[in-house]
């Protein structure tokens, strides 16, 4: 039985940038010019925070925006991504944000200096 999930390039690409990176964004449009609402929130959210983190552009290429879905088995963009591990999306990250959950969850990550 093979694994289908190690013969698609989409999800190749994203472990390797998720081992490669401590902090990204998928994202529709790039952390400097976000190209819908959400992904704005999450990259307003991160920069306020001062976290150091890569946007990557769903948009670029369809392969990657639907295998991003079925990485994570969760439906919409943005997603964030700490140490390899989902976090959430918009309204995940927004909440975790308001209620001061969010900042102390990347300090303990290691991701964001105290």
């Amino acid at each position: 039985m093979t694994d289908t999930l190690a013969a698609d390039p989409a999800h190749d690409f994203i472990a390797r940038t998720l081992a490669d990176n401590p902090v990204v964004v998928f994202m529709k449009g790039v952390p400097e010019q976000p190209r819908c609402g959400f992904s704005q929130v999450v990259v307003q959210i991160l920069d306020h925070l001062g976290v150091d983190f890569i946007g990557v552009d769903v948009l670029q290429d369809d392969s990657l925006r639907q295998g991003i879905k079925t990485f994570a088995d969760w439906p919409t963009i943005p997603q964030l991504y700490v140490k390899g591990e989902f976090v959430g999306g918009s309204d995940i990250i927004r909440e975790m944000f308001q209620s001061g959950e969010l900042k102390p969850f990347l300090v303990e990550q290691g991701v964001l200096a105290a």
